[in-house]
Formats: structure tokens, sequence, C-alpha cells
């Protein structure tokens, strides 16, 4: 496992180690947890992001094969 040197302002310093104390955990286990929350907030946003700008890629050709379904629907003939 890798280390880091962290420096926190003294007012997060204290809120963590209280925090900490709560839940019964290491001052390290509640950090690494809070990094552990962040990847994955950060993996979930750049996902809808990637997801967004694919979408915004194919919409015109869906709206288009949606007009050509509509037009079937409305007149099943043609």
């Amino acid at each position: 496992m890798g280390a880091i040197s962290l420096k926190l302002p003294d007012d997060l310093l204290e809120m963590s180690k209280r925090c900490a104390e709560a839940l019964r955990i290491s001052r390290a286990a509640y950090i690494r947890r809070a990094v552990e929350r962040m990847n994955r907030q950060t993996r979930a946003q750049l996902r809808a992001k990637r997801l967004a700008e694919a979408s915004r890629k194919v919409r015109k050709e869906s709206m288009r094969v949606n007009a050509e379904f509509a037009a079937i629907e409305r007149d099943p003939d043609a």
C-alpha cells in the first residue's frame, strides 16, 4: 500500500478526527473512505458526461429514425 503526506487546515483535521472517533475508526481509515467516496462520485460524473456526449452525437440520427417510424404509424400503406 502506498503512503502520502497530507497537509490539512487545522479545522478540517479536527473535524476529521471527531468524525472518525464518532464512527470508531482511525483518522486514516476515515480519510481513506472519503477518498474512495470522492473517487466513486468522480467516476459517476465522468460516466454521465460521456453518456451525455454520446447521446448528443446520436440525437440527430435518432430523431430522423423516430420521424420515419412516426410516418409509418400514421400511414402504414405509404
